[in-house]
């Protein structure tokens, strides 16, 4: 592809990222906790004043956060990293991030409404039928639904990829316009910019999704946290056709940049869907 080329699918995909109707938003638990790993109530009150930029703007946004283990921490003397204590913290976690979320959004006027999914539930066709029509009714009445994976029951996604693949797979369900996928670093880098002062942001996913894959899936993979969740995620939205973003959560007004058509973190083309609509 041209460089010519290149240019004009990034500006478009960043207008179809400013023109969509229905966005699913997920927050990563270090988006939403503390250095204790307990939850920050500033940014969680940051997040939401981005995103009712967008409610504002008539966008229906579908919230999927993670952070009810988080929660749970600090709450009851534990002693272990097992994946029972895990699974129990998120029982204990959920109801406090709920009130945390419920409280935030009352704000402005917003109710909340709560959706504890696993991916079984996204695979099954009559389960996610049921899925898919709550979260219509719940649009319909302007309500938020808060998405979190269910932990509780839960295994493998507690150990790796967390709300990543559920989100990717809410979003096409439910016939998304956008995936933004916040974290707290600033997009998908060549590197851990937490580990790496050599790092550089790779802006843009298309072509060379094949070379970020590499660098992402090298053998120093480790060393690049969940970021390999969320690409995959992401390009398994983009190749749905529609664009996804990853950012970072504590810029401000990270959300409503993004539906200014601005410049945020790593954009993912669509693969199939750069086209006039």
């Amino acid at each position: 592809m041209s460089e010519e080329l290149e240019l004009d699918s990034v500006e478009r995909a960043r207008q179809r990222a400013a023109n969509a109707d229905r966005v699913v938003v997920k927050a990563g638990t270090n988006s939403l906790t503390d250095e204790d790993s307990r939850l920050d109530r500033v940014k969680i009150d940051r997040l939401v004043n981005d995103v009712m930029h967008l409610v504002d703007r008539d966008i229906e946004v579908i919230l999927v956060s993670s952070g009810a283990i988080g929660a749970g921490v600090g709450r009851v003397v534990h002693s272990d990293d097992t994946l029972e204590e895990s699974q129990a913290l998120s029982t204990v976690g959920q109801p406090h991030l709920m009130r945390q979320w419920g409280e935030s959004f009352e704000r402005y006027g917003v109710k909340t409404a709560q959706m504890l999914l696993t991916q079984s539930d996204l695979d099954h066709p009559d389960r996610f039928t049921n899925l898919h029509n709550t979260v219509e009714t719940l649009l319909e009445w302007g309500i938020v639904p808060v998405v979190n994976e269910n932990d509780a029951v839960a295994t493998e996604e507690i150990q790796i990829g967390d709300n990543d693949m559920i989100s990717s797979s809410l979003a096409l369900g439910i016939d998304a316009d956008l995936l933004v996928t916040l974290t707290d670093v600033g997009g998908v880098y060549t590197g851990n910019p937490k580990r790496d002062e050599q790092a550089e942001l790779i802006e843009v996913v298309g072509e060379n999704y094949d070379e970020v894959d590499r660098i992402i899936n090298g053998s120093a993979s480790k060393r690049f946290g969940g970021i390999r969740t969320k690409v995959e995620g992401a390009r398994t939205v983009s190749e749905h056709g529609s664009p996804v973003v990853i950012a970072d959560a504590s810029e401000g007004d990270v959300l409503e940049r993004i539906v200014n058509g601005k410049s945020v973190g790593t954009l993912f083309l669509p693969v199939n869907g750069d086209r006039d609509e």
